[in-house]
């Protein structure tokens, strides 16, 4: 499948490097217009030709950030990668919108498989994701609701009402309140990443849990937690001294 894709990048030869690694890598991708800034970004999409499945975007342009643009826009009815210098706290922001990112300097395996999660158009629900980016951006302390790139679709749920995730080779079951299930194409250590600073605990190479939602510790030899759902979670030996100590923690401050 075709995509048609715009660049918005101010400097000149990160835009020729891009569209050069495009070319050599991504066969399916046709560069249609290109910008260096918001306001050449807006005419740029104000252009009736200009109908793009994908926008590469830089963070920080010469007269402003890439949102200001963004937020102008009537419609954004594309898929969005942004491609920016080490940025921990933009990436996180783009892990929890399921928003595509690639580092600079650009590696061309990351490249095309940012290029691979490109979904359809009826699919992509971008300015939600967007939006969830920028929540994110603005208030991370307060942030409840994170999107998740699933198999089916994108989900956007509320943090609190995930239970648990549980690995099955390179996908990961999540688990919510009141039996729901998605599965997602993201490895269990990235949502262990994610949530570790909203009470989630890595009890199991295989099993990430939402403390909230823990019934009992039964231990011994074969130690294991019995969740509000009535799952047993096996707790690895290896893990259950860190997480003695966690559970210690909570004790203190209940």
């Amino acid at each position: 499948m075709l995509l048609n894709a715009v660049i918005i990048e101010d400097e000149r030869n990160g835009l020729i490097n891009l569209k050069h690694l495009l070319a050599e890598h991504c066969e399916d991708v046709e560069v249609i217009g290109e910008a260096d800034g918001v306001e050449s970004g807006l005419k740029l999409f104000q252009q009736e030709d200009i109908k793009p499945d994908i926008a590469f975007l830089d963070i920080n342009l010469q007269d402003g950030k890439v949102f200001q643009l963004l937020n102008q826009l009537e419609n954004i009815d594309f898929d969005v990668i942004f491609v920016t210098a080490y940025d921990q706290f933009a990436m996180k922001a783009c892990e929890y919108s399921s928003i595509g990112y690639i580092l600079k300097p650009i590696d061309p395996d990351k490249l095309v498989e940012a290029v691979s999660r490109v979904r359809p158009k009826r699919q992509g629900r971008t300015e939600e994701r967007l939006q969830i980016m920028q929540q994110y951006t603005s208030h991370p302390n307060s942030f409840e609701k994170m999107s998740i790139a699933a198999l089916d679709g994108i989900h956007f749920v509320k943090i609190r009402n995930i239970m648990r995730f549980e690995a099955e080779d390179n996908y990961t079951h999540i688990f919510l309140e009141g039996g729901h299930r998605i599965t997602a194409s993201k490895t269990i250590k990235a949502y262990e990443d994610m949530l570790t600073p909203f009470n989630f605990y890595r009890v199991h190479k295989r099993h990430v849990i939402n403390m909230n939602y823990m019934k009992k510790f039964v231990k011994g030899d074969g130690g294991y937690l019995i969740m509000d759902d009535d799952e047993k979670i096996e707790v690895s030996r290896r893990r259950r001294p860190a997480f003695m100590t966690q559970l210690r923690m909570l004790q203190d401050v209940l």
